[in-house]
């Protein structure tokens, strides 16, 4: 028996798993994935507390992050993380397909399953924590709209949306850039979550066939522990181009 398999062998039994880094992490993948398509801006929706952005910086991307994070607590931290770095904006917005104002659902596990769709029985009951417990109102913006302030004509953008059943009408309001942008990541529902969000392979779809874009990864996420379903996962996708050498 290997140190490794006797090492992960022992923290199994409290719940945790030991893994070679970074090649086996896919955040370390993800890096390598953004510097493939040569990604000069990352567009982060839904950033919550910047732990994407975080996460980037930490394995190396060194383009430019501009976040997107509507609730004012997440916000606030979003703003104090990225205050430390140069090259990552932010702004207090919700994103979709119209400019308006919206009211957001503020779920109870520091806001990460927020969203302005109602939340599904599904989602509680496989995660109580994340059950709504407020609401906020926020300014919401097109993306196409505000494009040309936060990237340059030969900008190589990556959009990355964590959304909570909201893609669609994201995409509604981002479809030139969708067509435009060097690769998409979103997090998409297996199964229904969220009333009126789309199931993965809509989203799927919505990313091949509508934006020409192909599938690179998908990244196992939310699973309900009682009985081990997976409810939803990240796909990646990137625009098939030769290997380009961008400020990654």
């Amino acid at each position: 028996m290997t140190v490794l398999h006797r090492a992960r062998t022992a923290v199994q039994r409290f719940g945790f798993d030991v893994h070679r880094f970074p090649q086996c992490s896919f955040d370390y993948r993800a890096v390598q994935l953004l510097r493939h398509s040569g990604t000069d801006v990352v567009l982060d929706v839904g950033a919550n507390r910047g732990q994407y952005g975080h996460t980037l910086r930490r394995f190396g991307y060194r383009g430019r992050i501009v976040s997107f994070e509507p609730l004012r607590a997440a916000f606030e931290a979003l703003r104090r993380r990225a205050a430390r770095d140069p090259l990552w904006t932010v702004f207090p917005h919700a994103v979709g397909d119209e400019r308006t104002t919206v009211t957001l659902n503020v779920a109870g596990n520091s806001g990460l399953s927020s969203s302005v769709l109602p939340m599904l029985p599904r989602h509680a009951q496989a995660c109580p924590d994340s059950r709504y417990v407020g609401r906020q109102e926020a300014e919401q913006y097109r993306l196409d709209d505000l494009w040309p302030q936060l990237a340059g004509p030969g900008d190589r953008v990556f959009v990355k949306l964590d959304v909570q059943g909201y893609e669609e009408a994201v995409l509604k309001g981002a479809d030139a850039l969708a067509r435009r942008c060097c690769g998409l990541q979103l997090e998409a529902s297996c199964v229904p979550l969220y009333e009126g969000g789309p199931l993965l392979e809509k989203v799927m779809g919505m990313a091949q066939q509508r934006y020409g874009l192909t599938l690179m990864a998908v990244v196992p996420g939310f699973t309900d522990r009682r009985t081990g379903q997976m409810l939803q996962c990240d796909v990646v996708f990137l625009r098939d181009h030769e290997p380009a050498s961008g400020r990654t």
